[in-house]
């Protein structure tokens, strides 16, 4: 149900009154919104990574930069349509589960610009940024592949929709590349918000003998990492660089440079030649890839990190394709 726009004057100024990161605009500066995904910040992943790309910006550029945390994905219609009634030049959508709602909201203000991170929306004055989230997860199957002693690897995702499958069939691609007679175990938690769940489920695969796990499950991943340092397994982080939350035991994580997404649609405003559109990121363009291993470079033997940049080059040059879902 579409919200009268006369709600929107005293929800301004509830909205400023509560909402920590809104702040008073100051005049002729370029205002710019950012709202995250449901479970907000502290998640050491996709909405942390987001939002160091705004903290960026707020260093970088003069302009007006605010951000919220919706509770739910109940919220994101209040928010996008609050932020274009107040006349915002850039919101920043983050996140798949916003699509729905932004595919109604953006036609409706035709003078603001919209951006979405991780979804695609057909509209004149919508960025679309979307990762080939394969492409490095392909990487970091290749090293999973080499690294494991028992040839049995796990994925635990998120929900199972295409934007995750694109992460475990890339994973899958790149252990058998490496490791043809490895065995690769499957699982989604149904939730980005529960480390108790990724706990629960790393262990029992660790149980199964499982000496590797890779997570794409934002918050829920957590779980993952918690319990592969508790258990003295090896997981792969995520999104962000998660090596620092167990040192020796997160292998690598798959990097989605969703911060510098975000910084660089932010420029593009101040450049004034933010177009409408599709731009899909990955490795050739540095929109995915492996942390620096700045824990696990001593683990890691030689020959690893050779066949992950062999992987790296045939991926950019096509040799290697991935074949996942339509997005």
């Amino acid at each position: 149900q579409k919200m009268n726009r006369l709600l929107f004057i005293p929800l301004l100024v509830l909205v400023l009154i509560i909402t920590p990161g809104i702040s008073q605009a100051t005049e002729d500066e370029p205002r710019v919104a950012l709202i995250l995904s449901f479970g907000g910040l502290g998640d050491e992943a996709f909405n942390d990574s987001a939002f160091r790309g705004y903290e960026m910006a707020k260093e970088d550029f003069q302009l007006t930069l605010e951000y919220v945390e919706p509770g739910d994905v109940e919220e994101f219609e209040e928010h996008q349509r609050f932020f274009a009634e107040a006349g915002y030049d850039l919101v920043i959508t983050i996140g798949f589960f916003q699509e729905a709602t932004l595919e109604e909201v953006a036609p409706e203000y035709p003078d603001v610009h919209f951006a979405i991170i991780d979804g695609i929306v057909d509209q004149p004055n919508v960025t679309s940024i979307i990762f080939r989230e394969q492409e490095g997860s392909f990487l970091v199957g290749v090293l999973a592949g080499m690294m494991t002693e028992t040839s049995r690897v796990g994925f635990v995702g998120g929900v199972e929709i295409p934007l995750l499958q694109k992460f475990e069939l890339g994973f899958i691609e790149g252990v058998k590349h490496a490791n043809p007679d490895a065995e690769i175990f499957v699982n989604y938690a149904g939730d980005f918000v529960d480390p108790g769940r990724g706990k629960e489920i790393a262990v029992s695969k660790f149980e199964r003998g499982i000496d590797i796990i890779f997570h794409a499950a934002g918050g829920t991943g957590l779980g993952v990492i918690e319990a592969s340092e508790e258990y003295c397994f090896f997981s792969i982080g995520v999104d962000s660089d998660q090596d620092h939350l167990a040192p020796g035991k997160v292998l690598t994580s798959m990097v989605k440079r969703v911060d510098v997404a975000v910084y660089e649609t932010i420029g593009k405003l101040i450049e004034g030649n933010l177009e409408p559109g599709i731009i899909s990121l990955g490795l050739a363009e540095n929109g995915v890839g492996t942390t620096d291993f700045n824990y696990t470079r001593d683990i890691i033997p030689e020959d690893v990190f050779t066949a992950i940049e062999e992987a790296r080059t045939k991926i950019i040059q096509g040799e290697i394709t991935i074949e996942v879902p339509d997005f």
